[in-house]
């Protein structure tokens, strides 16, 4: 499935756009599903002296397929096709690679 598919998909399950306060919606839900990851991760650090190769991989997809749905519908409501911005963030890395700069700080390096 392509990104621009998944998109299309992920909208079929997305309230109105129109809906009162959708984006703010959204954007709490975003943070929500990034932080149940950070937690799980947490206790990875905190129960498994940070052995990540123990976290559960299918819940970790499941989760991460929570964000991905987001970020999806985030982006549709700002007209904004996935694909558009999955190449635009990979363009945007290997330019910092070329450049030296991955690893700095700083949206504008």
């Amino acid at each position: 499935m392509n990104l621009n598919d998944y998109q299309k998909a992920a909208l079929r399950t997305a309230a109105p756009r129109d809906k009162h306060n959708e984006v703010f919606h959204l954007l709490l839900g975003l943070v929500g599903e990034t932080g149940e990851i950070a937690e799980k991760a947490k206790k990875i650090v905190r129960d498994r002296r940070s052995d990540f190769s123990r976290w559960d991989r299918d819940d970790l997809a499941k989760e991460l397929g929570d964000v991905l749905w987001y970020v999806a519908v985030i982006a549709d409501h700002f007209d904004l096709a996935l694909e558009d911005v999955a190449a635009g963030n990979i363009a945007k890395l290997a330019d910092r690679q070329n450049r030296g700069v991955l690893g700095g700080s700083g949206d504008n390096r």
